[in-house]
């Protein structure tokens, strides 16, 4: 029944978040904030991870394919392939989760423990659209972004490795890169980072908002909400991917 109450709960909070804003300055600050917050404080993160992943499927692939008949253009494919498919948007999103995810939840349960939530809805204010909807928006917003600059710097850290560790030259590489191309590819993963974004904003901000204790439960709360989040996360790749390819 507690899996069913807090659906029902989460769903009535999605509701709840469509109304008409009190002061449309005030959720626009609120909505640059949060676009702020989650597009540039995960941007280093994103983008370390990026250049790694890239450049350790290039290593590993090129040791896989050791058939003198495979040519070596291919290592640039299957990299490309893997990154844009898989590695961009869900491993980052993964990531983002705990970072992002964390956040949002454990700011959430701050405000409602100290009361600030009640102190909003006193002074007429509709909290759900106050401070969950601009959190939902810049997920959206920021997130496929980042899932963009991930794919782009995977891509060039496997180019990277693949020329530091003299295993192909950067021509190949490039030549690689243009063979069997499909844009398509490339619409498959901004699906799944607009799907992984609006996890990513609304489940940490519902185990925040509706957090009840003290400190002990928001920390509780928070890792719960990524937990869930990830998991879903995997689920809905699933799923998209078996609607989708």
């Amino acid at each position: 029944m507690t899996i069913f109450s807090d659906i029902g709960r989460y769903l009535l909070m999605i509701k709840g978040m469509f109304s008409r804003p009190e002061n449309g300055r005030m959720y626009w600050k609120e909505f640059m904030h949060q676009c702020t917050e989650i597009g540039i404080g995960a941007l280093g993160i994103v983008a370390i991870i990026s250049v790694f992943i890239g450049a350790v499927s290039t290593l590993q692939t090129a040791y896989q394919l050791i058939s003198p008949l495979i040519p070596l253009s291919t290592i640039a494919q299957i990299v490309r392939d893997t990154v844009i498919l898989e590695f961009a948007p869900t491993l980052t999103c993964i990531v983002l989760a705990g970072v992002i995810g964390s956040k949002i939840a454990s700011e959430l349960g701050n405000m409602r423990v100290s009361e600030q939530i009640d102190a909003l809805e006193i002074m007429g204010i509709n909290t759900k659209a106050y401070l969950v909807l601009p959190k939902i928006l810049a997920g959206l917003l920021m997130i496929p972004f980042l899932v963009i600059i991930a794919m782009a710097l995977g891509i060039w850290g496997g180019r990277v490795a693949a020329i530091s560790a003299n295993i192909i030259s950067g021509n190949i590489y490039d030549k690689g890169l243009h063979e069997g191309f499909k844009a398509y590819n490339v619409f498959f993963a901004l699906a799944k980072g607009y799907t992984f974004a609006f996890i990513i904003s609304s489940i940490p901000a519902f185990y925040g908002y509706y957090v009840k204790g003290g400190a002990l439960e928001i920390g509780r709360s928070s890792t719960k909400a990524v937990v869930v989040s990830c998991i879903l996360i995997l689920f809905s790749d699933y799923i998209l991917s078996a609607l989708l390819l």
